[in-house]
């Protein structure tokens, strides 16, 4: 079977499910009453922005090679700590940039295997990119996720080399909690990693950068694992929160937020940002009018400005 055949396939699967879904919802009538040329021109529409969709992902995947599970160390429980690499095609004979990047999900949700399209579309712009799994919560706190995120990066800077990868070039980046924990590993002594080993720290859309003062104002709960998570003692907050660690040795950083994301988010990178400008002043948020789960989305379409933003910034701060 030919790979137009395949890709067909997938898309008649895509309108049948979507098809089914309507009449699940009991829309049949829709279907029944519905002017057929206008129904045929909006799955005809559908079929195109899937095709779309797919050629995308199998380009992108053509221009890059991953490597998966690869182990990093190990957990607080002496279980394997795995990370995937996107390294680009024909990347011998050079030393590129390495971008580690850190999914969000509450502390308490996401895989690093749902980010494939963030490491294959940064890998197609010559970024060999890096995103380690680390244990949720309720099963491991929030110091030993970041333990494990620091694990992580020194692993890298000890072993990218072999990908191809300049170790003196690690950017490190994180979506939402994920920010939270790549900022913490790096900016929090407690975590021996050196500030100068690390070229830049990309912060987008970050929950829990200034986690103190969030559970100051509302305290953790069960709800969302939240006392496994952050604990009851204020001294675990301050540690992890990374505004406490910004100093004027911290690494040049590349804040975004979306306009409409959740209020604590706004707020503590408000917080985060003043502080920083003590030390980098000439840092300003890129603002942009999504919301908090858009704010990684929109990596899925290798033409979004985000990554020539990524790249300027790389550039400029490369060592």
């Amino acid at each position: 079977m030919n790979l137009y055949k395949t890709l067909d396939l997938i898309v008649q699967g895509f309108c049948f499910q979507i098809k089914s879904l309507f009449i699940q919802l009991n829309l049949d009538y829709f279907f029944k009453n519905s002017n057929q040329i206008h129904l045929k021109l909006v799955f005809l529409i559908m079929r195109k922005i899937i095709y779309l969709g797919v050629s995308l992902l199998i380009l992108a995947s053509c221009q890059s090679v991953k490597y998966k599970d690869v182990v990093y160390g190990q957990s607080a429980d002496k279980e394997d700590l795995k990370l995937n690499i996107f390294v680009p095609k024909n990347s011998e004979n050079k030393k590129l940039p390495v971008l580690l990047f850190v999914h969000g999900g509450n502390w308490n949700s996401g895989n690093k295997d749902q980010y494939g399209f963030f490491g294959r579309n940064f890998a197609k712009k010559e970024v060999i990119t890096v995103i380690p799994a680390y244990t949720l919560s309720p099963k491991a706190n929030v110091d030993q996720m970041t333990a494990e995120i620091a694990q992580a990066i020194t692993w890298v800077q000890k072993n990218i080399e072999t990908y191809h990868g300049d170790e003196k070039n690690l950017f490190v980046t994180g979506h939402s909690a994920g920010a939270q924990l790549v900022a913490s590993a790096v900016l929090n002594p407690k975590f021996k990693i050196p500030l100068n080993s690390v070229a830049g720290i990309i912060l987008n859309d970050g929950a829990g950068i200034d986690m103190k003062d969030y559970l100051e104002k509302y305290p953790p709960t069960s709800e969302d694992d939240y006392i496994a998570t952050w604990s009851k003692n204020p001294d675990n907050w301050y540690q992890a929160s990374p505004i406490n660690f910004l100093d004027k040795n911290s690494p040049p950083f590349l804040i975004y937020v979306g306009s409409k994301t959740y209020p604590s988010i706004t707020t503590a990178n408000d917080h985060f940002i003043k502080k920083l400008h003590e030390f980098q002043p000439d840092v300003a948020p890129i603002v942009l009018n999504k919301k908090h789960i858009p704010m990684i989305l929109q990596y899925f379409w290798p033409w979004s400005d985000r990554f020539t933003e990524t790249k300027n910034f790389m550039e400029q701060s490369s060592k």
